[in-house]
């Protein structure tokens, strides 16, 4: 699944942070879930909304946006 089709941002929902399309669930919150080293199993039993695809759009969102950062080095 394609992240822009995954990963919607309206504000009415949440306020307009980033949510999972047909959802509440917060990107942040799956991002931070997953910071803190919960798996994906862990996540789709907390959120019984998501699916796999939404928690490999989660990363791959955030591995874009390592690729937009801009290099210091």
């Amino acid at each position: 699944m394609d992240i822009q089709q995954c990963i919607v941002t309206d504000p009415g929902i949440c306020g307009g942070e980033p949510v999972f399309l047909g959802t509440r669930v917060p990107l942040r919150t799956v991002l931070a879930s997953l910071a803190e080293g919960d798996e994906a199993a862990d996540i789709l039993r907390s959120f019984p909304t998501l699916t796999t695809e939404h928690v490999r759009a989660a990363i791959s969102f955030a591995a874009a946006a390592v690729d937009d950062m801009p290099y210091a080095g």
